[in-house]
């Protein structure tokens, strides 16, 4: 048998390169990454190629190793190539994960140290950063310290949690669902729909209150409907909101909003997955005036902090309800409930395996200091206003809301033809043409088009080039 074990140990030994190889291996990625960055501003944001990426299946999983070269030559021409570059100052189209360069620093060391963030016992440094990072961002929107939070892999889950910890902590049984009202508006994103139907409320009454002209929630319109709801013998239990929908970056009215949740005994969920981090600047601050009234809160620094895809969070004004929805005790962990000084993100989340996210974010704040990340979310708000006066000169331009934040919305009215039709067309062009990427939505059953700002990496210039881009493809129509 020992025999046995020493061969698989030599068979298995590519698992454990040398220093040399490392070297050779990380000497590769770095100039390949490398190579990225430099030329990152030449890279079309948006290319289609013959295959779209289906050569990766002509290396498939085998027995043997593959060289790192031939590796780097299949990532780059069916990865790197085809599709959206989110990476680029052009990519105006969709909230972007922005992926700063110090975020990369603290992966590769997360991955390589393989520090389990889950339980205080297991990694307390650890644990401590990232209830530091939560806490911090707590902090940042008026909440109290017996606040709670955790790192997610975005919005999506930091949502489930916060609507699950809301079920729990307002007692919601199963014969209750069926008179539980939740109160939400259509913009608000499809991940909360989701959340609600895998947390088990999908026989809760929705009340989708309307929108004013600007996209925002009827603060009125929402009280006389609990009101109408409580008196018919229903339970309102449940109100959502955004700061900062996708569609157009609006914001509701979260301070009245807040106050009627209070008058009405109801949870107050924010989705700020988007606007959160606005909070940095002083614009945003008075924009989320209200935020610390809800009892819940989304924030991704992903979107705000230009983290990497994979980092959200989430945030509850009474950390015990988001332990009391989410704590386990397993025989097998018995050891860790020895040395327990804080709570664990495992008790925080459906997660008990996760990445040790904590590090991709407290590396950049460390690095670069909060103060970059304020200014580069001031800029995107300016450049939003910017651009929204610059399509105001461009005749034929209708557009949306002054920006709440930094999605502007517009389309072109032609003075012939369907106009749904031609901004269909337009934003093909310009998606083709690779320059920047613009995406499109429906709003009041108007195709309309989007520039999202909010890279890291986009500034004047960017906003300049869509600007004449946009003034070419339209002359003479």
């Amino acid at each position: 048998m020992k025999d046995k074990i020493n061969e698989l140990k030599e068979l298995s030994s590519l698992l454990e390169p040398d220093s040399n190889d490392r070297e050779f291996f990380i000497s590769k990625i770095i100039k390949y990454t490398e190579n990225f960055l430099t030329n990152i501003n030449e890279i079309p944001v948006y290319r289609t190629t013959i295959d779209n990426g289906s050569g990766i299946y002509n290396s498939p999983i085998s027995e043997n190793p593959t060289s790192i070269d031939d590796l780097l030559k299949i990532l780059k021409v069916n990865v790197d190539t085809p599709g959206i570059n989110p990476a680029s100052h052009g990519h105006l189209g969709f909230i972007p994960g922005g992926g700063v360069f110090y975020s990369a620093l603290g992966d590769y060391i997360a991955d390589i140290t393989n520090r389990y963030a889950g339980v205080f016992f297991a990694s307390p440094g650890a644990v401590r950063m990232e209830n530091m990072l939560t806490d911090w961002m707590s902090e940042l929107i008026g909440f109290p310290k017996s606040s709670g939070g955790n790192l997610t892999s975005g919005g999506s889950i930091a949502n489930l949690i916060g609507i699950v910890t809301a079920r729990d902590s307002l007692k919601l049984k199963t014969e209750d669902f069926k008179r539980s009202v939740i109160y939400l508006s259509e913009h608000i994103h499809h991940s909360v729909d989701k959340a609600i139907r895998i947390a088990g409320l999908k026989e809760c009454p929705r009340r989708y209150i309307s929108l004013d002209e600007n996209y925002k929630i009827r603060a009125d319109e929402l009280e006389q409907v609990i009101r109408t709801d409580k008196a018919s013998g229903l339970l309102p239990w449940l109100i959502i909101a955004s700061a900062g929908t996708t569609d157009v970056g609006a914001i509701d009215p979260l301070d009245e909003l807040g106050n009627i949740a209070k008058k009405f005994n109801c949870w107050f969920h924010v989705d700020a997955a988007y606007g959160g981090f606005f909070i940095l600047t002083d614009r945003g601050k008075k924009k989320l005036i209200g935020l610390d009234k809800s009892d819940s809160v989304v924030m991704d620094p992903h979107k705000g902090l230009f983290l990497p895809y994979g980092t959200g969070a989430v945030l509850v004004k009474n950390k015990h309800n988001l332990y009391e929805s989410h704590y386990y005790n397993a025989n097998y962990m018995q050891d860790a409930s020895l040395n327990n000084e804080e709570l664990a993100p495992a008790d925080l989340s459906p997660e008990l395996s996760k990445h040790f996210r904590g590090l991709r974010l407290w590396f950049p704040l460390k690095l670069a200091g909060v103060s970059a990340f304020k200014n580069a979310l001031e800029e995107k708000l300016l450049l939003a206003q910017y651009f929204y006066e610059q399509l105001k000169e461009i005749k034929g331009f209708e557009v949306g809301p002054y920006p709440d934040l930094s999605v502007v919305t517009y389309r072109y009215i032609p003075k012939t033809g369907n106009a749904d039709e031609f901004n269909k067309k337009l934003i093909r062009e310009i998606q083709e043409e690779g320059k920047v990427f613009i995406s499109s939505t429906i709003l009041n059953g108007k195709f309309t088009l989007r520039a999202a700002i909010l890279s890291f990496r986009t500034h004047l210039d960017t906003v300049d080039l869509l600007a004449d881009i946009l003034k070419h493809k339209v002359k003479g129509f």
